[in-house]
């Protein structure tokens, strides 16, 4: 299978892909740069936007037209054509030393990040439920690294991994109420392959990316294993579909990890990686606020 390179340079830790349908442009980020990137497939450019964050765990479509960025200091409405950014709330408020890390919108227009301690990844993390009211409810406690936020609503499901854990779970989730059914192990990987970022396709396919593990893995709704493709980099991190078909796979990675030898060995580390494949994807979701 061919996998090709955007273009843009290396990122330390590219996340958190994802296609606006409105603009037919690609955005992700690199977490710890805390830089917003796009991608315009018809002109082939990247561009690094402008942002004030640490670190930027994550990002979704604004229901009102823009982005939510989940930075350090808490969630921020983001108009990337003049630049401003302005704070809306910050679900884990006066936690030193934690981060946001990976997020997305459901089908109801609420957004759910986790959030990690980066000093030792801990299982001190949790996962939180943002409404488009702006109210904060804690879902999920005891995470190290909470990764892999998908929704399938067509299934009423939800899916969520702790990468330090190896593991990915499914759960019933009522998007309307957000209350959440017991989770049940969905996948598990092998050291030293983890669980990171995912989407899912037309189909109710979870594709996710297997960080340290070179492969992309896409699961089946019974959690069995459908397809995996081997990848030219080492620590893929997230993925999502975009297009105007919804018919490219877009993959981001990350750089950081490998050592000077490692890097001119893998000289795609870092990279946003696209490729494509038979699936076809499902437009993203976007947050109410």
């Amino acid at each position: 299978m061919r996998v090709e390179s955007l273009g843009a340079p290396p990122n330390r830790l590219g996340e958190c892909p994802i296609w606006c349908w409105r603009t037919q442009r690609l955005w992700w980020v690199d977490v710890l740069a805390g830089e917003l990137w796009s991608h315009d497939p018809l002109t082939g450019g990247c561009v690094r936007h402008p942002v004030r964050a640490r670190r930027l765990g994550s990002i979704a479509l604004r229901a009102s037209g823009g982005l939510i960025l989940a930075c350090d200091d808490g969630l921020h409405a983001y108009d990337p054509a003049s630049g401003e950014q302005r704070f809306l709330i910050d679900p884990e408020p006066g936690v030193v030393g934690h981060r946001k890390n990976d997020g997305r919108a459901d089908s109801a227009g609420n957004f759910w990040v986790g959030t990690l301690r980066e000093a030792d990844y801990a299982p001190v993390g949790a996962l939180y439920r943002v409404t488009p009211g702006l109210r904060v409810e804690r879902k999920v406690d005891a995470l190290a690294i909470p990764n892999a936020l998908a929704f399938d609503p067509e299934r009423g499901r939800m899916y969520y991994a702790d990468t330090r854990a190896y593991t990915i779970w499914a759960c019933d989730l009522d998007p309307a109420t957000g209350e959440l059914g017991e989770r049940r192990v969905f996948a598990q990987t092998a050291a030293p392959a983890r669980p990171d970022g995912s989407c899912i396709d037309a189909e109710g396919h979870l594709w996710n990316a297997e960080y340290a593990g070179r492969r992309l893995v896409r699961y089946t709704p019974d959690g069995s294993i459908a397809e995996e493709i081997a990848l030219p980099v080492s620590h893929p991190t997230c993925c999502c579909f975009g297009g105007e078909g919804l018919d490219r796979l877009y993959l981001t990675s990350a750089s950081e990890p490998l050592s000077e030898a490692e890097r001119r060995d893998e000289p795609l580390a870092g990279h946003v990686l696209t490729l494509v494949t038979k699936a076809v994807g499902k437009a993203e979701f976007a947050a109410g606020f």
